[in-house]
């Protein structure tokens, strides 16, 4: 009797280690750290005052180390018109939710705006129209992003006003190689939503995680840079709180489980230095998030030797 109880328990665990082997295998072939390409998004429109309307996009970049660099032209462009709308091209990894807009005008009707990108030898297009069910407002955008569940809101968060960002300086600078620019921006936020402490976010995440049909995002306000265009590398001094959904457990990330909002400065003044490898003109994206919505800014540098 023994005997084979031990025969039943040793066959039971190769089976649960087969399993095991299976479904790690399964989860590595689905992730990528290069190689893959990159699939542009559309998220949605809103209205502006002036009657026209802002088209919405993003990307999901299925590489998990490699950023690819795609210059406007063939393989990164906008139709009808201009192919030159805006968009980045340093595409950071993973998921990019509300990276950029494009303003149509008031006549724009039922036409179409697609967006063709082409990494790794893969084109990809998305499509961008007016249609009713692409509106968006504030309560989408902090959803979509994280910062609530889905289909959920609250007079708090439907309060809830995107933070400002003043740059200080200049929006174009100049620096050689090597030499190190600094950044300063002025950040003000209404407080909401408020900020999440860590005793509200273990609860959180251990009693409604599995449950989420959305991404969660710890709510706090933070800034941060990253390239946007641009030749070479760009590295940030201190390092930057990632603007791209990395899940795994202690990244510098809002959707990483132990990630903390960082302390804000007193006076309201986030100050970086930002370093470039190569000679040419560079283009810094500025983000201030609170959680649930936010504010961008840019800054031009011209790179010499």
């Amino acid at each position: 009797m023994i005997f084979n109880s031990i025969k039943q328990a040793l066959k039971a665990s190769a089976v649960t280690l087969l399993l095991s082997s299976v479904f790690v295998g399964a989860v590595q072939a689905d992730t990528y750290r290069s190689g893959q390409h990159v699939e542009p998004a559309f998220e949605g429109w809103r209205p502006n005052d002036d009657g026209t309307f802002s088209m919405m996009f993003g990307y999901m970049n299925e590489n998990w180390e490699e950023t690819p660099d795609v210059e406007v032209g063939d393989n990164n462009y906008f139709s009808p018109g201009e192919a030159d709308r805006g968009q980045p091209t340093h595409f950071l990894p993973r998921r990019n939710r509300f990276t950029f807009e494009v303003v149509v005008p008031a006549d724009w009707g039922d036409r179409e705006l697609v967006w063709t990108l082409n990494v790794n030898g893969v084109e990809r297009k998305a499509y961008a129209t007016l249609r009713q069910d692409y509106l968006v407002d504030n309560i989408v955008i902090a959803s979509e992003t994280g910062s609530l569940g889905a289909g959920t809101s609250s007079p708090e968060s439907r309060a809830n006003q995107k933070p400002s960002v003043t740059v200080r300086g200049d929006s174009t600078r100049s620096a050689r190689v090597g030499e190190p620019v600094s950044l300063a921006v002025l950040v003000e936020d209404d407080g909401i939503p408020k900020t999440d402490h860590p005793e509200a976010i273990s609860k959180r995440r251990l009693l409604s995680a599995p449950s989420r049909v959305t991404v969660g995002k710890t709510n706090g306000l933070f800034m941060s840079w990253n390239k946007y265009r641009g030749p070479g590398s760009v590295s940030f001094d201190p390092p930057q709180v990632k603007v791209w959904e990395d899940t795994r457990t202690s990244a510098n990330s809002p959707w990483s489980a132990l990630w903390l909002p960082p302390e804000p400065p007193e006076d309201g003044v986030y100050h970086t230095t930002a370093t470039f490898t190569e000679p040419g003109e560079y283009i810094l994206w500025g983000r201030a998030d609170d959680g649930g919505l936010y504010e961008d800014a840019y800054v031009t540098v011209i790179v010499t030797e």
